[in-house]
């Protein structure tokens, strides 16, 4: 690991943070600050303010956390993307800012494994600000959302009666895989090096996908989640996806409000493949060094992760708390039309993907061969040969 650049924090106009463009990470942000920046002088609840930035959610899935680190204090991140970013030095350990106490306290309170997904080689990178994982969605004037596909088999026969369509833009396309994958009962990626998945589950995942990808419009084959659930909500989408990250703003807003349940599994009653997702906090090792920054950071770190705005501003503003709290409580379905109740469970079981140094590149990359080899027709044992020598190879590390 390489050490982090001799930089000082300098001035007091206030501390950088750096956001997903999507509205359920950027909203509660901005409206947080937006309600300090309204406050009388003297009567600021924070030492610095922060002033958030975007960045479009791809260019977080693509471009290591080390290339802007040193720009922001705040950063938030994606967890697959940890290993290079502590690799690099990037970020600061949250144990160099609270007490073990506190942070075992937001372990114990947090959502699935929202909070493990930021740890790694034994410290906290991030904090837990959302919580999100591979939900189906449905528009419930087109689907009866009281009884969903329950199987992967009852996806395909709901094909034939109404438009359904796979997301596969971005990431997507490999994410569906280990889905898939998951819901066979098989985890991906158990060893490295190894297949990515065993061969009879990933040539019966590759099958499923390319049946649903021709049933899937064109326009939407490379749309990610937000392009989907758009289209979806507008009334120029598919009545139906398997496999999106959910958006519980999606429940009310749009000309169709969306309705979001467990994944179908492979057989009755089995697993339902999901893949967790989510936003963290994470703290810059490059600027934040000096006491009177390290305080100010604290205390947003703090207030963000707080009950009041876990519980109330997050939902309110169309975010999805990592609070379990939020989930559990009356808060989160008193703006999400029962989307805690319908998909809570699928979130406390969503898999947490590897960690290691690369594995953003990597996802990508297995994606695009993906999305590729599925509409050049390519061979199903060939393309599943394609990814294990990409993955054992090893040079996207």
């Amino acid at each position: 690991m390489r050490n982090p650049p001799a930089m000082v924090h300098t001035g007091t106009a206030g501390l950088r943070g750096l956001a997903w463009d999507h509205p359920r990470v950027y909203a509660p942000l901005e409206e947080l600050a937006r309600l300090d920046a309204s406050l009388p002088a003297g009567c600021e609840t924070v030492g610095l303010p922060l002033r958030w930035e975007r960045k479009p959610a791809a260019a977080f899935e693509s471009m290591p956390v080390s290339g802007y680190a040193d720009d922001y204090d705040i950063l938030v991140v994606a967890h697959p993307g940890l290993g290079s970013a502590v690799e690099s030095g990037s970020l600061m350990p949250m144990e160099a800012l609270f007490t073990p106490a506190e942070l075992s306290s937001w372990q114990r309170r947090s959502v699935g494994a929202s909070y493990e997904s930021y740890r790694l080689d034994g410290r906290t990178w991030a904090l837990p600000l959302d919580a999100a994982t591979q939900l189906a969605a449905l528009r419930p004037d087109l689907v009866d959302r009281r009884h969903p596909p329950r199987t992967w088999d009852e996806v395909c026969a709901l094909a034939q009666q109404v438009p359904v369509a796979l997301c596969l833009g971005g990431p997507h396309a490999f994410l569906t895989l280990c889905a898939l994958s998951l819901a066979q009962g098989e985890e991906p990626m158990r060893e490295d090096p190894g297949p990515v998945v065993g061969r009879s589950t990933g040539l019966a995942a590759l099958d499923m996908m390319a049946g649903l990808r021709s049933s899937t419009p064109p326009s939407l084959r490379t749309a990610d989640p937000s392009g989907v659930l758009r289209a979806m909500a507008h009334g120029t989408g598919p009545a139906y996806c398997p496999l999106v990250y959910g958006d519980a703003a999606c429940t009310w807003s749009g000309a169709y409000p969306l309705a979001f349940s467990r994944p179908p599994g492979w057989r009755p009653g089995g697993p339902a493949g999901s893949v967790l997702g989510g936003a963290g906090l994470a703290v810059s090792a490059g600027r934040v060094r000096d006491a009177g920054t390290r305080a100010a950071v604290r205390d947003h770190l703090r207030r963000l992760l707080s009950d009041p705005v876990q519980r109330e501003l997050l939902p309110m503003t169309g975010g999805q708390p990592a609070a379990r709290s939020a989930w559990t409580g009356r808060s989160g379905d008193r703006h999400w039309r029962d989307f805690s109740r319908d998909t809570l469970n699928t979130v406390e079981d969503a898999w947490l993907r590897p960690r290691r140094p690369g594995f953003l590149a990597f996802q990508e990359h297995a994606s695009e061969l993906l999305r590729d080899g599925l509409e050049a027709s390519t061979p199903h044992p060939a393309l599943l040969d394609a990814l294990d020598t990409w993955y054992r190879r090893g040079s996207w590390r």
